[in-house]
């Protein structure tokens, strides 16, 4: 057993809040900083990596109130600014046998005017003692109040602390919980194949390892006091890793920590990085300030190579934009979390291009932002936060997705040189400090001399985006286009008083410039007209050349009908493919287009040898096919699928060829899946041929082979086809294949069983039995939000309130769907040929 000690030292401005209960975790989907103390400024913070204090204490920063712009509820108080924290010297001493630690901490502190009470954060800590001592004077015991909805502890004591310097000593215990949330325990198996446990929350340098004098079992590590950071930064790991180590082009030390045995798997995470660091020091100008840097692969994760190095690229990105500058609040949580999730695809993209990893983002990111944003109760970017609970909720797709939308669609409209230049200027500017989101568009605005503030206000200040409606006219050999904007909004309908209009910067590509966008132009209004010259009759026209900007587009049947012909062909670049088919099914979905000419316009993929608009045009099928599982056209639907998937996994084959890139594998697992889920009789009869092999021992499946087999031999097999892959669960090694609900799975398994009628009746069954344990489970974390109306009025689950009411709207919308489209859709899939 290990007792950790270290210093901390903290300093402050504006400040921040953050409190205990954080996510340690590198996955990029989950709300990483859920908070952790006050502070005040110099603050260095690094969103996802991240951590927790021990009493999550801290002391500091505004006395205003926040009032929370959700549910009515109590005026939340972030911390009095009366005493400010300094250092921290903490010790905790883990048992991973009782799953529980305990700990002491001293806090230097600063009394900046005479006060009676402390106020810090605290969640799920018992504070056991609590004494003050000014310098120079004697120690005093205070006695200790909770604020549990708050997440606030008040320590009051007998006399008044004077103004001036002292220590606040505590000592404390808490549970390592099973919840993913704090300071948690992680199961993992050991070399023996046994289960061990971890406690997790990285750590910084060790100066000093001895045995416990008092205890020969214990042994007491002890690490150097940091630089000036935030305190939601601090986390800690205890259990059994293994390490790979390198260094960067300047000497930094790279270490990545693995599970015992497991330091190969480490390898590509540890070359992403040594090339990472570089990347940033020579974009932002601004050197890496410390020795070293290490990340930790806990088992609770796994994940392919593209996925570890956006992750990476993240966490990386924050050492400068997130922890050498900070926000000030978390309404203004977006200014990390949104420029980490897109620099990151700018950074994989310089060291990995043959991951063609834009095109995902304009699948992973842009195409879920503009998929939530255009419901009515989404939110803006910048929401105010009040309350611990309202911090939960806005750790979602718009502060992640729809930010990093809108600074990409920022950085194009700037270029990239400004956008570097006044990235340096901002940090250096704002260096150990606390930010507002205007502070980013000042330095922008100055090194480009674009109206930068006025621009992003009209995003980040309002909900939803723009649809741009485009007409269009032959003048001669020029193309005369008339542009216009209005919300757009998932149901189709305009809620009354609704009339938000944005600035948007517009690219424009044809036929004659595919790649290069023609005109760029700033729509500032309801409309505008815009002349294209040397544009032939016949010729296509594309708005938002390379799905750069944050809005759809809904062309005229026409302009339409001249796009298709490209798709077939794939003269039109793979984004540009991949925004028009989104575009086209969202449009569908809201009534301003017909389902069946979507369908047919996707037949025009059949060509599609792209692997990322092969995974978006799927996500999209799946959302009518979901939908025609309760008509009779299903059947038919399944013909359909099988017609336009056959090709390519034909192309492709079952075995990988020689060369093949990592996209070329992703796409064959997408398409045999895709068909052997439809029932195609030639990949279900494959697929069981080589499920027999596998289970007999005479042939291993491949890794990118097992989900399609997988999947195909479930869909169409019986019982002893489950139980057989229970086997086969029990005998794994690799954590992806150990799906066995460990307690921080449980939400993704209950979503994992939705895909059929049937699973989605008794999914909903098993939550509303179950909701006491699961509430209890998951309450106060994001894996609650991830789980229609009268149950939840009768089971409130407080932080998830928007997730449901978004759900919720989803319902709705299939609803209208089944309603006004169903019919046509069914008809059409049997009138076809195939069919």
């Amino acid at each position: 057993m290990t007792i950790l000690s270290q210093a901390f030292n903290f300093a402050s401005r504006r400040g921040i809040l953050l409190r205990k209960k954080l996510l340690l975790t590198i996955q990029r989907t989950s709300p990483f900083c859920r908070a952790v103390l006050g502070l005040k400024s110099p603050s260095v913070l690094p969103s996802c990596a991240t951590s927790i204090f021990p009493i999550s204490s801290v002391l500091s920063i505004s006395a205003r109130q926040i009032s929370s712009t959700m549910a009515a509820k109590t005026p939340f108080e972030r911390l009095p600014t009366n005493v400010v924290p300094v250092n921290y010297d903490v010790t905790l001493k883990p048992s991973l046998k009782s799953f529980t630690f305990e700990g002491s901490e001293t806090i230097q502190v600063t009394v900046v005017e005479p006060t009676k009470a402390i106020s810090v954060n605290c969640i799920e800590i018992e504070v056991k003692s609590v004494q003050y001592q000014a310098d120079g004077g004697s120690e005093i015991t205070g006695t200790i109040e909770y604020k549990k909805e708050n997440e606030i502890a008040v320590f009051t004591f007998p006399e008044q602390l004077p103004a001036g310097k002292g220590s606040l000593k505590l000592t404390f215990t808490g549970e390592l919980n099973d919840r993913m949330k704090g300071f948690y325990r992680s199961k993992y198996t050991g070399p023996d194949g046994e289960d061990r446990y971890g406690a997790v929350t990285q750590f910084e340098p060790v100066i000093s390892e001895t045995d416990d004098s008092s205890d020969s079992s214990l042994k007491v590590v002890k690490y150097d006091k940091t630089p000036i950071m935030s305190t939601y930064l601090v986390a800690y790991v205890v259990g059994e890793y293994d390490c790979v180590e390198g260094k960067d082009e300047n000497g930094v030390l790279v270490r990545v920590y693995t599970p015992v045995g497991k330091k190969e798997q480490g390898q590509f995470a540890l070359d992403v990085a040594v090339k990472t660091l570089p990347f940033y020091n020579k974009y932002f100008n601004i050197a890496y300030p410390l020795p070293k840097i290490d990340l930790i692969a806990i088992a609770d994760f796994s994940a392919a190579k593209q996925w570890v190095a956006l992750v990476v690229g993240h966490e990386l990105a924050h050492q400068w934009f997130g922890n050498l500058v900070t926000m000030e609040w978390w309404t203004h949580l977006w200014l990390n979390e949104g420029f980490a999730s897109w620099i990151e695809y700018l950074c994989v993209d310089h060291c990995f291009p043959e991951f063609d990893i834009w095109t995902q983002f304009v699948n992973q990111d842009l195409g879920r932002a503009l998929d939530l944003d255009a419901l009515h109760t989404s939110h803006p970017i910048e929401v105010p936060v009040g309350s611990p609970d309202e911090v939960d909720e806005i750790f979602d797709v718009i502060s992640y997705s729809k930010g990093a939308s809108v600074i990409r669609m920022l950085h194009n409209y700037i270029g990239d040189e400004d956008f570097r230049k006044g990235m340096n200027s901002y940090l250096t500017k704002y260096a150990y400090k606390n930010t507002f989101t205007e502070d980013l568009w000042g330095s922008l605005r100055e090194a480009s001399g674009k109206p930068v503030d006025k621009v992003m206000t009209t995003w980040t200040k309002q909900m939803g985006f723009p649809v741009i409606k485009v007409t269009e006219s032959q003048d001669g050999n020029n193309r005369v286009l008339k542009l216009s904007q209005e919300k757009f909004n998932a149901d189709g309908k305009t809620v009354a008083g609704e009339s938000s209009e944005w600035l948007v910067p517009i690219t424009i590509s044809t036929s004659d410039s595919p790649n290069t966008p023609v005109k760029s132009v700033l729509l500032e209004g309801p409309s505008m007209t815009v002349t294209l010259e040397n544009v032939k009759p016949g010729a296509w026209v594309k708005l938002n050349s390379g799905s750069v900007g944050m809005y759809r587009v809904h062309y005229t049947s026409e302009m339409l009908d001249a796009l298709t012909p490209a798709v077939r062909d794939k003269t039109l670049p793979p984004r540009d493919r991949l925004s028009l088919e989104n575009d086209l099914f969202a449009l569908a979905r809201a009534g301003l287009a017909s389902s069946v000419d979507v369908l047919k316009v996707t037949e025009g993929f059949i060509n599609e040898d792209n692997y990322t608009v092969w995974s978006d045009l799927s996500l999209n099928l799946s959302k009518i096919a979901g939908m025609l599982q309760y008509t009779d056209g299903y059947e038919a639907y399944k013909v359909y699928e099988r017609a336009l998937f056959g090709p390519v996994a034909k192309s492709l084959g079952w075995e990988q060829k020689e060369g093949e890139g990592v996209l070329k594998s992703m796409l064959r697992e997408l398409a045999l899946v895709r068909l052997g889920r439809y029932g195609d009789p030639d990949i279900v009869a494959e697929a069981r041929r080589r499920f027999a092999d596998h289970c007999d021992g005479k042939a291993v499946l491949p890794a990118d082979l097992r989900s399609p087999v997988y999947v195909t031999v479930l869909v169409n097999g019986d019982e002893d086809i489950f139980n057989k892959m229970l086997k086969l669960y029990d005998e794994a090694d690799m954590q992806e294949e150990k799906d066995k609900v460990r307690s921080q799975d449980s939400t993704f398994v209950i979503a994992g069983v939705t895909g059929s009628v049937k699973g989605r009746e008794m999914g909903w069954q098993f939550v509303k039995d179950n909701w006491t344990e699961i509430h209890k489970r998951y309450t106060g974390g994001f894996l609650l939000a991830r789980l229609c109306k009268t149950f939840f009025k009768e089971n409130t689950a407080p932080g998830a309130e928007r997730s449901i009411n978004q759900a919720l709207e989803n319902v709705h919308l299939n609803a209208a769907w089944m309603k006004n489209q169903s019919a046509s859709v069914v008809t059409f899939l049997k009138d076809r040929p195939a069919a």
